[in-house]
């Protein structure tokens, strides 16, 4: 997990400008004013049933007091590494902040699914897991445009992730090694730690992720 980190250092103001800037970042399918209304009422219901102020979850993920409140009251949309961090500050799996509860069972189609993008729109990610399913898996399909590298942090301890390689070449870093993937080819490893995924080819890899949450 992450290391805790002081909220006084001038991040509210560069967070905010991050999450404004992030319109386009989560949900362009689902709406970004539908996406921002769900994930504060998911924040708020979450951190309410942990007994947790805004400032002891500030503390915990590392987001400060202010880009918390702003993503509670609706006031913006924010980025996926910010939901990330929030969410292991929670202690959720990332689907829980996004997501719609539902009970029985449920079905997804392709075009109900939202895109989700970073900021440099070299990365999309398309959550396949229905609502209602396990709390404690995810499944995505993700592309990475060529010659590109996108990083994630540290998530919950305990998380696992295991890739399977659709299309292209990809380069998973983790541990101080680097494991080259090509179609065809999988590979698992323990997440709570900082990787990153490359793509070094010149042209788009596709891959499915499943994140698999401790218990």
């Amino acid at each position: 997990m992450a290391a805790r980190k002081s909220n006084r250092s001038g991040k509210p103001a560069a967070e905010a400008r991050e999450a404004r800037g992030a319109a386009e970042a989560l949900g362009d399918e689902l709406g970004a004013a539908e996406l921002a209304r769900r994930v504060a009422e998911n924040l708020r219901r979450k951190r309410k049933a942990r007994g947790m102020s805004l400032d002891d979850l500030a503390r915990a993920s590392g987001v400060s007091r202010a880009a918390l409140s702003q993503v509670e009251t609706v006031k913006t949309n924010p980025t996926v590494g910010l939901l990330w961090k929030i969410a292991v500050g929670l202690g959720v799996p990332f689907a829980d902040l996004i997501g719609e509860s539902k009970s029985g069972t449920s079905l997804l189609r392709r075009g109900e699914a939202q895109v989700l993008r970073s900021l440099d729109g070299k990365l999309e990610s398309r959550p396949l897991t229905p609502a209602g399913a396990s709390s404690l898996v995810e499944l995505y399909e993700l592309r990475l445009a060529a010659r590109s590298t996108h990083a994630s942090e540290a998530h919950a301890p305990g998380t696992h992730e295991f890739v399977v390689v659709l299309s292209g070449a990809l380069r998973l870093h983790v541990d101080g090694e680097s494991h080259d993937l090509l179609a065809g080819d999988s590979v698992s490893f323990t997440a709570d730690r900082p990787h990153s995924y490359e793509n070094p080819g010149a042209s788009e890899a596709r891959y499915h992720n499943v994140i698999l949450y401790e218990r």
